[in-house]
């Protein structure tokens, strides 16, 4: 892997999404790399091999959104993980300019970051990945890296979503090799009180980070419905994504 670049890039462009806000059309941007390395990722090239996509210029992305805005509502920016960044904020404030919503996708690695974009409410929504219950072992095997700091960031991270006053929801990808309805259980305990929650069922397409994934079947939709009635208990509000 050649060495991450210092300023955030753009290595995936979708120009119309119904998938990444509900009720919302918007465009999607990819930043490339992650510190985490989650071996049911379906995103391996951008957080592995990002330099073999193709770098989208601010311009192109500019033009679209000014030329689209009756259609689009507002901007996902996705990753790999966009925290990594120190001028993510930079990034974002020109979205904003152009009079657009913009949504964060983050897997909470980084609370200091986190928590200056939610000072200055550069965001309008946050959308944050929690991998498995929040003890040490399970979350070093739903990420994939032996950091044992990852957690306690994580945590920080929660706090500050849940105590700040952006619209935000937690969301697990809910992997049958990892995880059973006692861990989506004590993933909603932890976070109760909490606006939203999604489980979105796995899916071994695109191109895995561990390719055993790829002989992984998905939950079936009724325990994942299960799953949500059980974190429903503890949420103000549970939703499965992915059938």
């Amino acid at each position: 892997m050649k060495r991450q670049p210092s300023k955030l890039q753009i290595k995936g462009f979708i120009q119309n999404s119904l998938l990444d806000w509900d009720g919302k059309i918007v465009s999607t941007l990819y930043t490339p790399y992650c510190n985490f390395k989650c071996p049911f990722c379906h995103n391996g090239e951008i957080v592995l091999n990002p330099q073999k996509l193709e770098t989208i210029p601010f311009r192109v992305i500019e033009d679209y959104l000014k030329n689209n805005k009756k259609w689009v509502d507002g901007v996902c920016i996705t990753g790999g993980e966009p925290c990594i960044y120190k001028d993510l904020p930079q990034f974002i404030a020109k979205i904003k300019k152009l009079g657009i919503l913009v949504k964060l996708d983050t897997n909470g690695g980084f609370p200091i970051m986190l928590k200056d974009i939610i000072v200055k409410k550069q965001v309008d929504y946050i959308a944050m990945d929690i991998k498995a219950p929040l003890d040490l072992a399970s979350y070093l095997q739903s990420i994939g890296i032996k950091n044992e700091t990852v957690l306690e960031n994580v945590k920080k991270s929660i706090k500050l979503i849940m105590g700040s006053d952006i619209d935000y929801e937690f969301r697990t990808t809910v992997v049958p090799s990892l995880h059973n309805e006692k861990d989506i259980e004590e993933i909603a305990k932890f976070i109760k009180g909490a606006k939203k929650y999604a489980l979105q069922n796995f899916s071994a397409q695109g191109e895995m980070l561990y390719p055993k994934f790829k002989d992984v079947k998905p939950y079936h939709i009724e325990i994942l419905h299960r799953m949500q009635r059980i974190a429903s208990t503890y949420v103000k509000e549970c939703v499965v994504r992915g059938g």
